[in-house]
């Protein structure tokens, strides 16, 4: 049976995004992953039927000596498990992964689910990204990008210029976050984020936006939710405001959460302040379960809404208008949400299917590998 090689940065993102895509290829390939993460996704994996190997590495920040031994560890894998082809996804296992399949004479194809600090940002460490990316993706099949906006720039700076595809991000699984009917909201108005609290995902910005409309004895009573993990580097500065937004009533905050489709159907409006996306999933899955969402006006976040229709954009990086988009969707009566709501559900079914993606992924690996084997 021939062979599929998945490279990953995280158990739980490769689960939650991308594991029918796994089970598609189950059907006829060997399928082998490769996580940092050894976890009961992890074994989630196993019990499907994959082959799991463990390559620890940190996902964030640099280190050469730590990044090559990784590169070679990645070599070392493809060399034992002589795949037909390699699935890569995000910055480190596309470039290192990529660099190792170049070396080795491996087919590859790359996901490029968003460009990333290092790179949005500019400076040395953007130009030493690109230059590796550059090299990493030289000889890939085929580069997937989730926004236009991550493959023109890629695409500016001589990469993917002939392999590059569209995806619909990762797609939603539409049954698997179903509609959920809209919450009565005589008890008030919950307004739910779902980020890791760190500054680029926008948290300094949504904390500003419950100092201020967090009215838990108001009218309308307005509570806000926070479901996502810290990012230690930045603990420091957010557990304190947080846990004082807690005491005041105006801020509950729920941690990582496992079934996030139980959160979406008890709020009533989804933010998602987040600076940069490859193409936000948060946003996708919320309008899947009928629920407006307030973006910012970001490649990765733009297109996952129907700005007036299913909800609405506002200026990235920007407290005050994160506030107003917040208090424009508050003056609405419950019906106009609601509306908007269906409207995004019927939004996400026409455009986010991850049978898109299913189909898109098992085309080009058919296309490099021959297709399956015949019995």
């Amino acid at each position: 049976m021939k062979k599929v090689l998945i490279i990953s940065n995280s158990s739980s993102g490769l689960y939650e995004f991308r594991n029918e895509i796994v089970m598609d290829l189950l059907k006829d390939f060997e399928v082998y992953i490769t996580l940092p993460d050894a976890d009961h996704y992890y074994e989630i994996f196993e019990n499907e039927g994959c082959h799991m190997i463990h390559i620890p590495f940190q996902r964030r920040g640099m280190n050469p000596i730590k990044d090559y031994k990784l590169f070679r560890s990645y070599k070392a894998l493809i060399k034992q498990v002589r795949p037909d082809v390699v699935c890569t996804y995000t910055i480190k296992p596309n470039v290192y992964g990529g660099l190792a399949c170049t070396i080795t004479h491996t087919p590859y194809i790359c996901n490029v689910t968003g460009l990333g600090t290092a790179i949005e940002n500019g400076g040395i460490l953007s130009k030493v990204l690109i230059t590796m990316y550059r090299v990493a993706l030289n000889r890939a099949r085929c580069v997937f990008f989730q926004n236009s906006h991550n493959r023109d720039f890629m695409q500016s700076h001589g990469i993917a210029r002939n392999t590059a595809k569209m995806l619909p991000g990762s797609g939603v699984n539409l049954e698997g976050h179903s509609y959920k009917p809209y919450p009565d909201e005589a008890d008030g108005i919950r307004i739910l984020a779902v980020l890791r609290v760190m500054d680029d995902k926008g948290a300094r910005e949504f904390l500003s936006a419950v100092e201020e409309l967090g009215a838990p004895s108001g009218e309308p009573k307005v509570t806000f939710e926070l479901a996502g993990n810290y990012e230690e580097e930045t603990r420091d500065v957010y557990e304190p405001q947080i846990s004082r937004l807690i005491n005041e009533g105006k801020l509950n905050y729920l941690g990582f959460v496992d079934d996030m489709d139980s959160v979406y159907e008890k709020c009533h409006i989804l933010v998602h302040p987040s600076y940069h996306e490859g193409l936000s999933n948060v946003c996708l899955e919320a309008a899947a379960c009928g629920r407006p969402v307030l973006a910012s006006d970001v490649p990765g976040c733009r297109e996952t809404l129907n700005d007036e229709l299913t909800g609405l954009l506002f200026e990235a990086r920007n407290s005050e208008a994160l506030i107003c988009a917040l208090k424009k969707i508050l003056s609405y009566d419950s019906a106009r949400r609601e509306d908007m709501g269906k409207k995004g559900r019927e939004y996400v079914e026409k455009n986010f299917s991850r049978e898109i993606v299913i189909r898109m992924y098992r085309n080009i690996i058919e296309e490099i590998t021959g297709g399956k084997d015949e019995i």
